[in-house]
């Protein structure tokens, strides 16, 4: 089999994935988003929250091997669990830095901080 997929130059073992929308209005939506962030209204103050809430917070019980030559990068199926998290990042379009934080928990005094 392996000798067929090189011969034929395939490999099943490289996923790439993308999601499509599927909204016919998707592209304009897009634009009306990011033309806030290139040209925000005059005296407008524009923020861009995200809140992505039970992450599990998982670790690798070895390093992942890097991408060699004709291999793909590769990490073990194994790992130590360290239950979950919530990130809370935001933008700052001034400079393009990026602002994070892991909490516990996703309340009201967790999303103001």
């Amino acid at each position: 089999m392996q000798r067929i997929w090189q011969e034929q130059r395939l490999q099943p073992h490289r996923i790439r994935t993308f999601k499509r929308s599927h909204d016919s209005a998707f592209a304009q939506k897009v634009e009306d988003v990011v033309g806030l962030y290139m040209k925000p209204p005059a005296h407008a103050v524009v923020l861009s929250i995200d809140k992505k809430s039970q992450i599990q917070a998982l670790e690798r019980t070895r390093l992942d091997q890097p991408l060699g030559s004709g291999h793909p990068a590769a990490q073990t199926h194994d790992y130590t669990r360290h239950g979950t998290t919530t990130l809370f990042a935001a933008l700052n379009v001034l400079d393009g830095t990026v602002l994070g934080r892991c909490m516990q928990r996703h309340r009201h005094g967790e999303f103001i901080r």
